[in-house]
């Protein structure tokens, strides 16, 4: 097992990594606070490891539910089901939620945690790999609108995260991929040298070899950690995180929740991302081939969805957190392991970049 710490002072907490980690009864009942206990799962991942987790926690009062899965389902709704199942069974300021699933989940549970009784402890165990090494560290908790993703939600860190490799088995590939989008999100923006071992290695992770899949969660961890630390709350450098999520959060917004997932959607709006640094002159045109080549090494995709225009793109990626004054501002890379800052980018620009690139990719 592997251990990195988020050091936010009185909020630090830690991300264990390993295989089985959430069948260690002992591990678990650290960071538990009080009696009760509810766990917070969806309907596909329920059957495959609710019971497992149920057996490590007998000796406290455990209710759980189970929502519905899909980006779909993560709306104020679905939250309000767990406030329902929270006040039924009368939870206290001491109880502990536990989110048992993926991003979704996650980022639901994490909220409700934040909300109810304004804030209860919470543990994250994601089991996508895109939650292991993204949505679950950082304590980035919403839900979506219909007129942007993610713009209802509050910072809440957990108080500890459990990211087990044994899980990833059970992952349906396309999940698998996706979650891979976001590893290679921290090679681009943060540090060069794990892009080229992820140019080496990703076979070896997409085929889920224990060795490669454990490191590539731990250096995507350290880096996220690292600027969590830094910047908390995105008032600066934690922005970088969002490299390709303007474009990705349009697209999914655009084609309805659930037709992309969101490393998908991510992994074209890096693509996306890529060109328009080339196209401010910050990096060159073989830099833009090298990370498009990694993304579609992977299978994910790289071509714009066809019912989307670039005028489409332009009135989603308007209702964005990181805009100012109604100003599109976007996350790109001054040179392949170094992103910038969040800027603001000419819309003229935005629609060429979107509009040639389309053209280029079809």
């Amino acid at each position: 097992m592997n251990v990195v710490n988020v050091d936010l002072g009185e909020n630090s907490y830690p991300i264990y990594i390993g295989n089985n980690l959430f069948v260690d009864k002992q591990l678990i009942h650290t960071l538990l606070n009080g009696s009760q206990v509810m766990i917070v799962t969806n309907t596909t991942v329920k059957p495959l490891y609710l019971d497992q987790l149920l057996d490590q926690l007998n000796e406290f009062k455990v209710t759980s539910i189970a929502l519905q899965d899909g980006e779909q389902y993560k709306t104020l709704a679905s939250v309000n089901q767990i406030f329902d199942e929270l006040l039924n069974q009368r939870f206290s300021r001491n109880a502990t939620l536990i989110a048992l699933g993926g991003g979704v989940v996650g980022d639901m549970t994490g909220f409700a945690a934040a909300c109810y009784l304004r804030g209860i402890n919470f543990i994250q165990i994601p089991t996508t790999l895109l939650a292991q090494v993204d949505s679950s560290v950082g304590g980035k908790t919403g839900v979506n609108h219909p007129l942007g993703k993610n713009m209802i939600g509050a910072f809440y860190q957990p108080q500890g995260v459990f990211a087990d490799t044994s899980v990833l088995h059970t992952l349906p590939e396309r999940e698998l991929m996706a979650g891979v989008a976001e590893v290679i999100k921290y090679g681009l923006i943060y540090d060069i040298e794990f892009l080229a071992w992820l140019e080496n290695h990703v076979d070896q992770i997409l085929k889920l070899e224990d060795s490669a899949l454990s490191y590539a969660i731990q250096r995507s961890c350290e880096i996220k950690a690292a600027i969590v630390s830094a910047d908390e709350k995105e008032s600066g450098l934690r922005a970088i995180l969002n490299l390709g999520h303007t474009f990705g959060h349009a697209i999914e917004a655009g084609c309805g929740y659930g037709q992309y997932l969101h490393g998908e959607a991510v992994a074209i709006g890096m693509c996306l991302a890529l060109e328009l640094s080339h196209r401010l002159q910050r990096i060159n045109l073989d830099d833009v081939v090298r990370g498009i080549t990694l993304i579609e090494r992977t299978g994910l995709p790289s071509t714009l969805p066809p019912e989307l225009t670039a005028d489409d793109f332009l009135r989603l990626m308007a209702v964005d957190k990181k805009n100012v004054d109604g100003n599109i501002r976007v996350i790109v890379l001054n040179q392949l392991g170094q992103a910038a800052l969040p800027e603001t980018v000419n819309s003229g620009l935005l629609r060429q970049t979107i509009n040639e690139y389309g053209d280029m990719r079809s």
